[in-house]
């Protein structure tokens, strides 16, 4: 990853005599590496806990600074070593390295009587406060006048194209995500619970070197396929049931996100499959044609005008109003290191990656279907980051069919 391009970029993008600071702080008691401040880890590469970044961009000079902690080795034998400098350096490409200590004694030789602060607004919506209001609190006593400037949108717009680094680490996620779904193929049957079938995924993403999961995984057969966001995970695979998954494995913190709907037996009956069949050809028409200069909305309409004559040809509506009640969602959100990224939501440009997910759910007949790949955005078209994981009808029911001989 080019650290040192994003750095500079969000130099660029700041105004004139301000300083920007994030800080890594850890969202609780049990938080793994990769659950670490993404914008911060987008910026430096560095995933430890409670490290600061400094950006400064006043009259006399522009730059970065990186703040870490102080070797402690009694510490270190209870929760393994810290980051040193040179090592800091090497992943995040910033010479200029300071101690965690310092910062806010350094931090007053930067700011002037017009200095502003960015800061990052509170992002965990669990907590009603955040290291951010604290620091606004500390340097607002000493500093009364000083303004702090709203620095969300400068990550936003940054993190909304990705470079093909992060294209491939997308890509990685979803080849270690495909390796979880053949493992669901081979043991998908009557009788599991949906937590048990789900645990194989759980094992063969792990096993392929998935650092975590993009979201909790959704393993809805049956009638619980036809809400949106089931996450109970408890209940008996029925036999002519079909079920679906919304699940993806992350990797070094960038997500993949994919659904499949796959019939519990092995075969698809005859409403099942022209449900499904509406609604991989609608995914077809959208992968088509997301480009550049449409936004997820356009993308979102084509859809419910692809929908709107197949759902009357079968009779399921009769008004075009009534395909709403059984398709509410949208079609498309960006995708990065989360899986809702962090990005502005504007006319798609090229770097973008969006998720391709529509879906049915007709709950009178106990089908839901959705089918989800990644799309990545290019100057003509885009590329399926997701494209060697299974869908079509004959190669599911052909896989199922295969593991039993």
């Amino acid at each position: 990853m080019n650290y040192k391009l994003r750095q500079e970029k969000v130099l660029n993008l700041m105004a004139p005599n301000t300083i920007f600071c994030l800080f890594n702080k850890r969202l609780n008691e049990d938080a793994k590496k990769y659950d670490c401040n993404r914008n911060f880890f987008y910026l430096t590469g560095i995933a430890e806990f409670d490290d600061i970044l400094l950006f400064v961009k006043n009259k006399n000079e522009s730059f970065v600074k990186l703040y870490i902690h102080e070797i402690d080795p009694k510490q270190e034998r209870w929760t393994g070593p810290t980051i040193r400098s040179n090592e800091a350096t090497t992943i995040s490409s910033i010479k200029n390295i300071g101690l965690i200590n310092n910062f806010y004694n350094d931090l007053a030789n930067y700011i002037n009587y017009d200095t502003s602060i960015y800061l990052l607004e509170n992002l965990d919506e669990s907590k009603d406060y955040s290291y951010e209001d604290y620091f606004k609190r500390t340097i607002s006593k000493k500093y009364p006048n000083i303004i702090f400037l709203e620095g969300n949108n400068i990550l936003k717009k940054l993190r909304t194209i990705k470079d093909e680094d992060e294209a491939n680490l997308i890509r990685k996620a979803n080849i270690i995500t495909n390796y979880g779904l053949n493992a669901i193929l081979d043991n998908l049957k009557p009788g599991l619970k949906e937590y048990q079938i789900e645990s194989y995924f759980d094992q063969a993403i792990k096993f392929n070197g998935a650092t975590g999961y993009s979201f909790p995984t959704i393993a809805a057969s049956g009638i619980n396929s036809t809400c949106l966001h089931y996450s109970t995970n408890t209940a008996t695979l029925e036999d002519n049931d079909i079920i679906l998954f919304d699940l993806g494995a992350s990797y070094e913190t960038y997500c993949a996100d994919i659904s499949r709907t796959y019939p519990i037996n092995g075969k698809f009956t005859d409403k099942q499959r022209q449900i499904y069949e509406i609604v991989l050809n609608g995914q077809k028409l959208i992968e088509k044609t997301a480009k550049p200069g449409l936004t997820t909305k356009d993308l979102n309409n084509i859809l419910i005008q692809y929908y709107i004559p197949h759902l009357k040809k079968i009779g399921l509506i009769k008004k075009n109003d009534e395909i709403f009640k059984y398709y509410f969602h949208a079609v498309s959100h960006h995708l990065g290191m989360d899986c809702h990224d962090f990005c502005e939501y504007n006319k798609l440009e090229a770097g973008a990656i969006i998720s391709n997910e529509p879906g049915l759910y007709i709950p009178e007949w106990k089908i839901g279907v959705r089918i989800e790949d990644d799309l990545y955005i290019t100057k003509d078209g885009n590329i399926n980051l997701s494209e060697g994981i299974i869908k079509e009808v004959k190669d599911i029911e052909d896989y199922m069919a295969k593991r039993n001989n």
